[in-house]
């Protein structure tokens, strides 16, 4: 039983430093390498005509909300994408800068969405993360104090050291996922610029 203490107490320890580490003390949730941008600046990514008098009419175009919802979806490829907005913005010249800018309108005002929503997750998953090492650690020291009670009450121990071992796979599953997806943001940034990318040129 001891061992099996010791690797709880290990990971516990290294799991509370990581839950409680931030890269930038601005946003202390923040649990990713990756610089925290709280949102994706239109100038960064678009260089095209103005939208400011497109903004939230795309939702208004019933083909222009389905095309976004398509582009912007992650399981929709990305050079799919990129032929779709081309095969969009080629059917007509004489509409073609009002349906680019509505495009990428819909596109940007989407997949901020998505980004935000997807990093507002994995500070709720921190935050968590940093409740769940507090009770692994409280329940590691209940159980040493268990283990050295005379008598010793083996079924507690028992049940004690079981629960620990599930809280603490727990723990560990939950930061694998972290890990894998702080990189979502990061590709829904490339996304957008890539499809911002391909709608500008074919406006040129």
């Amino acid at each position: 039983m001891n061992w099996r203490i010791a690797i709880l107490a290990v990971l516990t320890l290294a799991g509370a430093s990581e839950a409680s580490r931030a890269a930038d003390p601005r946003y202390p949730d923040w649990p990713c390498p990756q610089a925290k941008v709280p949102e994706i600046s239109i100038a960064a990514v678009w260089a095209g005509p103005a939208l400011d008098d497109v903004q939230n009419k795309w939702k208004d175009d019933a083909k222009v909300s389905a095309l976004v919802a398509r582009l912007a979806a992650r399981k929709t490829p990305l050079d799919e994408a990129e032929k779709a907005v081309k095969e969009f913005l080629g059917g007509s010249a004489s509409d073609k800068t009002a349906n680019a800018k509505l495009l990428f309108a819909g596109l940007f005002d989407t997949l901020n969405a998505q980004r935000s929503s997807v990093m507002n997750g994995l500070q709720r998953v921190t935050r968590k993360q940093r409740e769940a090492a507090d009770k692994i650690r409280a329940d590691t020291l209940e159980l040493q104090a268990l283990q050295g009670a005379t008598p010793r009450d083996e079924t507690k121990v028992d049940a004690l050291s079981n629960q620990l071992i599930w809280e603490t796979r727990i723990f560990e599953d939950r930061r694998k996922v972290v890990r894998f997806v702080c990189e979502v943001p990061t590709t829904i940034d490339q996304r957008l610029f890539a499809l911002g990318r391909v709608i500008q040129q074919e406006l040129e």
